[in-house]
């Protein structure tokens, strides 16, 4: 494997297990625990901030994955030339773009609103539409994982 495949492929690693992984986090650690121990306003105020810096986070991993698996497809020799499983990953990654953007920008940005208006119940209404949209992302997230780590056995 050239030395470049392989920064490209530990780059593209560490971008999916941060993206993954920071939703793992936040669905069933951060938010369970601000549930248990803060009263509304300070959850909703709490969790928009957190959300806020991973929704930023996550764009620059989205850039850094979509142009680092560019790269390997290219230096692989185009799509013609991979297995089927890029394919699979490539399809289930564009899906999670698609859901992480329709979710920054729909009902990530109207959490920001409500909880800078205090609008507390728009917030909680905002922040249920995230969970649901972030969980699919990780059920995504993690097939996209399952067939990067098992379909070459296939």
């Amino acid at each position: 494997m050239p030395q470049i495949y392989a920064v490209l492929l530990c780059l593209h690693a560490l971008a999916a297990a941060f993206w993954v992984g920071g939703m793992a986090v936040i669905s069933f650690a951060v938010r369970p625990a601000a549930v248990q121990t803060l009263e509304p306003p300070l959850r909703l105020a709490l969790l928009a901030a957190v959300l806020q810096r991973f929704f930023s986070d996550v764009a620059w991993a989205i850039l850094l994955l979509l142009s680092s698996g560019a790269a390997m497809i290219v230096l692989a020799g185009g799509l013609g030339h991979v297995h089927w499983s890029v394919h699979a990953m490539l399809a289930l990654g564009l899906g999670m773009v698609l859901v992480f953007v329709q979710l920054r920008l729909g009902p990530g940005a109207r959490l920001q609103r409500a909880v800078t208006r205090r609008e507390w119940a728009l917030a909680a209404a905002q922040l249920a539409l995230i969970r649901q949209r972030v969980l699919i992302n990780l059920v995504l997230g993690c097939l996209v994982f399952a067939v990067a780590l098992i379909a070459r056995t296939f």
